[in-house]
């Protein structure tokens, strides 16, 4: 009897975790028992990423002593900064934070994992440094500060990319994006951390193969491939056009489906909400109009329904964020469930080795290499 093989691992469970249910009824999610409909309209990131690393949601007291060591940990060393200036503007985003996560390994050793709450914090705040450090110096020759007055992290990244204050309504909606991308259970990158962590290797290591894992063009970057799409049409009609165009010659749309939902994406809600009332608030709706018109036709022609990704697009544009930084936008938030995970898998560890089948030649003789 032949044995089944289960190809990307579907359906196979590899392991246990309290930290997140994902689409038990075909569409629901919960980071830690709550679900994602209470955190993305009530919660803050920083809330969300305190719960997903210690288990329950901070007091008014753990909140604010929590956010200060936050702040505290968006100081970089020099030799950092020095390293990021170095690395060229046509560089990936996702090698930069990769590489600036192995350097920060190399200078802050996990020489043990006895303080591996605070190394989780730090890595949680130096990410988004990281990524604005270089991305300022690169594209636009300016050495920005990292210190800003802004307590949230979703008002520190839009602060230092555009060099102010954000609206509110612009750092709301960052916030609910950073809740809405922060965790999605055994999703390909989380396990990728769990597989080197399992080894007891330190966090670092593990964080930069998730962050490997994410540059995928199959896993991270479909936002940024959504945003492609809707630039190319100036109106509804012309994306619905094309798009059945582009149907008929069965090409890939990023953005739309889930390996793990049936029905709808829960978080597709909310950031679609907030792509809506972004765009009014912009003056110009365009880019929400075309996204709505793909989505009715990818429902109507293929019976897809919008992921997280797709009106993510529309949302980081009307906050003036650079496509090409998209995905490492979803790194600063995964970077809190890569950690938890991390922390998990050490506390019950068993080294992750699954088993292959071999398809292979048969047992071959070897020839002499005169012979051949």
């Amino acid at each position: 009897m032949e044995k089944e093989i289960n190809k990307g691992l579907r359906g196979v469970v590899a392991g246990t975790t309290r930290i997140c249910t994902v689409g038990q009824s075909g569409q629901e999610l919960h980071y830690r028992g709550y679900n994602i409909d209470d955190l993305a309209q009530h919660a803050t990131f920083e809330e969300v990423a305190y719960l997903l690393l210690y288990g329950e949601l901070p007091s008014i007291q753990e909140l604010e002593e929590y956010k200060k060591r936050l702040i505290d940990f968006r100081k970089l060393p020099k030799t950092v900064l020095q390293t990021l200036e170095k690395i060229p503007a046509n560089t990936h985003p996702m090698d930069v934070m990769r590489t600036a996560c192995s350097l920060l390994g190399c200078f802050e050793l996990e020489l043990d994992f006895s303080k591996q709450d605070t190394t989780a914090e730090r890595i949680l705040s130096a990410m988004p440094a990281c990524m604005l450090y270089w991305y300022c110096f690169s594209h636009q020759g300016t050495r920005i500060s990292l210190q800003s007055e802004e307590s949230s992290i979703a008002g520190y990244i839009l602060h230092l990319l555009n060099g102010k204050e954000a609206h509110t309504l612009h750092k709301q909606c960052m916030d609910a994006s950073l809740i809405l991308y922060a965790e999605h259970e055994f999703n390909a990158s989380t396990f990728a951390c769990r597989v080197c962590a399992a080894t007891l290797s330190d966090m670092y290591s593990a964080v930069a193969a998730g962050i490997g894992t994410l540059k995928g063009p199959l896993h991270g970057g479909a936002n940024e491939a959504a945003m492609e799409l809707i630039q190319q049409f100036e109106t509804k009609n012309e994306a619905v056009l094309n798009l059945q165009d582009m149907l008929s010659k069965k090409q890939l749309i990023m953005g739309f489906g889930h390996a793990v939902y049936k029905h709808s994406d829960p978080r597709n809600k909310h950031v679609k909400q907030w792509s809506k009332r972004l765009s009014k608030f912009s003056g110009d709706t365009t880019l929400y109009e075309i996204s709505e018109a793909i989505e009715e036709l990818m429902r109507n022609e293929k019976n897809l329904f919008p992921n997280l990704d797709f009106y993510s697009a529309s949302c980081y544009h009307y906050m003036g964020v650079p496509t090409k930084l998209f995905t490492p936008l979803f790194v600063c938030s995964r970077v809190t469930g890569w950690c938890a995970h991390i922390i998990e898998q050490r506390a019950d560890n068993k080294l992750i080795r699954p088993t292959a089948e071999y398809i292979g030649p048969s047992t071959r003789d070897y020839v002499p290499l005169a012979e051949r």
